[in-house]
């Protein structure tokens, strides 16, 4: 069975997303549905391509993620379907794929240019519905991607922050992505964080050593600690850093190395 994922900003409280599912399965009735989210900030496409590029690579192989953050619908943005070795993106050709850009797994890239495989008279406002939807379900039908589209090898590109080492050994990064529970993800790699000891610091706070687990720390507590996505992360025991340290996304924060 064919897995279409679905992300998007739309929230819960309206029918859009609903619409959307119906557009599929009235095309694909035998796919797969999975919500990755609907709960992306509006317009948020820094944290929508964060959010897919964590989700995405847990699927099987073959699933179609469409992705669905555009503030820029109804203009000369372009429509946008990506095949790379284990998957196919759908969405808008605004950024939202960068990771899946730089991955080096890409094997295809279209301009969805080609209106026979959308819905009939598409909306301005909501090409969730009325393109990406009918195109993914065209392609859990096999439709290839030259079919639905014009080749192209300029989609756009986020410049995302890069983590750097100082001389001294110490790693600059900066926060991109605040979770649900107020944790703040930076950009520095967890294995950059080779030695014994570190100091963490952000904002107004300096957090000693990398803690293993948040049980590891006090009720209440901020601790750092090497996160699941494989990077820096601080967060406050039961609590939330976000809110404690009035830190959001491009935060800017560093770990110092201790030799004692």
């Amino acid at each position: 069975m064919p897995i279409i994922t679905l992300l998007t900003d739309f929230g819960n409280q309206d029918g859009y997303v609903a619409a959307m599912k119906g557009v599929i399965l009235s095309r694909a009735p035998d796919v797969t549905l999975v919500d990755i989210t609907h709960a992306i900030a509006p317009q948020a496409v820094l944290q929508a391509a964060y959010v897919l590029a964590q989700a995405a690579p847990f699927f099987p192989t073959g699933a179609i993620h469409v992705a669905v953050v555009d503030p820029g619908v109804g203009s000369a943005r372009r429509p946008l379907a990506i095949q790379t070795s284990t998957a196919i993106f759908v969405g808008p050709d605004n950024g939202l794929f960068t990771d899946v850009l730089d991955s080096g797994a890409v094997t295809a890239c279209v301009h969805l240019d080609r209106p026979r495989f959308w819905r009939d008279d598409p909306s301005s406002t909501f090409h969730g519905r009325d393109i990406f939807a009918p195109v993914a379900a065209h392609l859990a039908q096999q439709v290839s991607l030259n079919i639905l589209g014009t080749p192209i090898n300029d989609p756009v590109r986020l410049l995302l922050p890069k983590p750097q080492r100082q001389p001294d050994g110490t790693l600059t990064g900066a926060i991109i992505h605040v979770d649900h529970f107020g944790n703040l993800i930076s950009n520095i790699p967890a294995a950059w964080l080779s030695v014994a000891r570190w100091q963490v610091h952000i904002g107004p706070a300096t957090i000693d050593g990398i803690q293993p687990s948040f049980a590891a720390a006090p009720v209440g507590a901020l601790l750092a600690y090497r996160g699941s996505a494989g990077t820096l992360e601080v967060a406050v025991r039961n609590g939330s850093a976000a809110q404690a340290l009035g830190a959001e996304v491009g935060q800017t924060l560093a770990a110092e190395p201790h030799s004692h």
